[in-house]
């Protein structure tokens, strides 16, 4: 692997998570790290599908380490087609984490 990749020259004009930061090193290794890296990656996870739809607008972690979704359609009108796709939504999540992370989903217009 070549020290020229893209993702870890790149600079942000924000301040970064840990697990942000490290993404490339995090992807490499296959550590799911926390709640940032699922924010971090929500495009892989999702796919092209539902990536291109909904963004992740907030996640809460319980007591329990399982996780309310708050996704946010980029378009009101998806708000129904994605209340369909709940189950496989999180889905996705647990197969991402290898548990049941999801406790709550909900989305906001």
């Amino acid at each position: 692997m070549s020290n020229h990749d893209k993702q870890f020259n790149e600079r942000t004009k924000r301040p970064q998570t840990i697990a942000g930061a490290l993404g490339g090193l995090i992807k490499i290794f296959g550590i799911r790290a926390s709640d940032s890296d699922l924010a971090a990656r929500w495009s892989e996870i999702m796919g092209p599908d539902i990536a291109s739809v909904a963004t992740l607008a907030a996640i809460k972690k319980n007591r329990d380490n399982t996780f309310n979704i708050v996704i946010r359609p980029t378009v009101p009108a998806y708000a129904l087609q994605l209340s369909y796709r709940s189950d496989e939504i999180i889905q996705k999540i647990n197969k991402y984490f290898g548990y049941n992370a999801v406790g709550k989903i909900s989305f906001r217009k």
